[in-house]
């Protein structure tokens, strides 16, 4: 019987341990007012213009929708989508994930997407910080080649990939491609 009462008292023991453990390293939360816009040196090669790429394509990541702040366009043009050489940029939605906020914004010229910058993403700890360093070039680099929200995930950044596919596609949206 005694066995079995520490048995016991050992498994709840394990359990409360189990349930009580923080993956998060600094313990702090990530508020949408500690966000940032992405450094330069995770960014710089991948606002680039695309290489040699003049095919448009279409957005087939259906089902995403935007949720936070509504979209907006900065730089007036006759009409998005249109073949001219017209520039116009357009912000997707602010996404909030679990690990924080991720909005991202497209320069699209002539119909096709010229550029791509992440001006929020989660920053809550260091291994936050160089996930999303190696991921968000990443991302950007597949928006540029595929020229539509239909991407690859980044594998061990999930949550980032998935807030950037839906802030992409509400951008995209606004501007018609």
């Amino acid at each position: 019987m005694r066995r079995i009462v520490i048995w016991l008292a050992s498994t709840v023991t394990v359990v409360v341990l189990l349930f009580g453990y923080r993956t998060s390293t600094n313990g702090t939360s990530v508020s949408a007012e500690s966000s940032v816009v992405i450094p330069s040196t995770a960014a710089a090669a991948p606002t680039s213009a695309p290489s040699g790429s003049s095919s448009s394509g279409t957005s087939s990541a259906g089902g995403s929708t935007s949720s936070g702040s509504t979209s907006s366009s900065s730089t007036p043009s006759r009409s998005p989508g249109s073949s001219s050489s017209s520039t116009a940029t357009h912000t997707g939605s602010v996404v909030q994930t679990r690990w924080g906020p991720v909005q991202v914004q497209v320069t699209v010229t002539g119909g096709t997407i010229s550029a791509v910058d992440v001006l929020q993403y989660p920053q809550g700890n260091g291994e936050g910080q160089q996930i999303n360093a190696y991921a968000l070039p990443i991302l950007v680099q597949e928006t540029l080649s595929a020229q539509s929200a239909n991407i690859d995930m980044v594998s061990g950044a999930t949550v980032t990939s998935d807030g950037y596919v839906e802030s992409l596609q509400a951008a995209l949206d606004e501007a018609g491609i």
